[in-house]
């Protein structure tokens, strides 16, 4: 069982920058690929980024490529979202989960096994 907890959401504004944080419950961090996904209110649950297990590979959506940077701390049993140039559209509840498909980047939100309960970002224009 892993437990998720993430913090670090909040209101900004346009082109301003927050980032993200995911602590882990468990000894095994480091054997699972860690993920964030963000859903916007009316819209689906969407793929933002993830990263393998080890943290040697990463992926990310095409809408936050070059602007959001994912990172995995396995002694800390955390992993991090980096958030730059903000836009509006990056307004939804993000949340964190894992995987057990540590070596891979996974994109498909039913391929992850736990979840965290979400935090609020908000930008405005």
């Amino acid at each position: 069982q892993v437990q998720l907890v993430e913090s670090g959401g909040g209101l900004v504004q346009a082109g301003g920058s927050l980032r993200l944080s995911c602590a882990a419950s468990g000894r095994t961090f480091s054997s699972y690929a860690m993920g964030w996904f963000r859903q916007a209110p009316g819209k689906e649950r969407e793929f933002v980024a993830a990263i393998t297990g080890g943290g040697a590979i990463t992926g990310y959506a095409d809408s936050v490529q070059g602007r959001f940077t994912i990172s995995k701390d396995n002694a800390k049993n955390t992993v991090y979202l980096q958030m730059a140039t903000l836009k509006p559209e990056d307004t939804a509840v993000y949340y964190c989960a894992a995987s057990a498909t540590a070596w891979a980047v996974v994109r498909a939100w039913n391929r992850y096994d736990y979840w965290g309960q979400g935090t609020q970002v908000t930008v405005s224009s």
